[in-house]
């Protein structure tokens, strides 16, 4: 949970993404208590759900919802956010499904994409550290082969 290697961060990514998606407040404590769960590190996945910040969130929601919409296949409704509790209510119980859908979707399938990105580049980066310790080791050779 507080170690860094190949499996614990590339949970700690996929999941950190994935409940950024989650359309609720305290994401972080979710993300927290997941982490907790499967043995992700949980330094990388609660700064992942940062994703979803006041900057981020407009954008990421709507085309969450777009992507709900055309799942199941509405006419997406143009709207326009207001914080308030009414329209909340109003406005929310129109699009609720197709909003949740997209936001389970795009966060699982973002999610994924995360993971094996993650565990590539993992991968790579060990790749490289093993050539360039072959290299290190075949000149320290051919030094001693030259002094010898």
């Amino acid at each position: 949970m507080w170690h860094i290697n190949r499996r614990s961060c590339s949970l700690a990514v996929a999941l950190g993404i994935f409940c950024a998606f989650i359309p609720i407040p305290f994401q972080m404590v979710i993300a927290a208590a997941l982490a907790i769960w499967i043995r992700a590190n949980i330094l990388l996945t609660v700064p992942m759900v940062w994703i979803s910040n006041p900057f981020t969130m407009g954008p990421m929601y709507y085309f969450c919802y777009l992507v709900g919409a055309e799942m199941l296949g509405l006419e997406p409704q143009r709207f326009n956010f207001e914080p308030s509790f009414e329209w909340l209510v109003t406005r929310l119980a129109a699009i609720w499904q197709p909003f949740l859908l997209g936001c389970f979707l795009v966060g699982t399938i973002t999610a994924l994409a995360a993971f094996v990105l993650v565990r590539i580049l993992w991968h790579l980066h060990i790749l490289r550290h093993i050539q360039i310790r072959a290299r290190r080791l075949h000149n320290r050779r051919r030094r001693m082969r030259k002094n010898t």
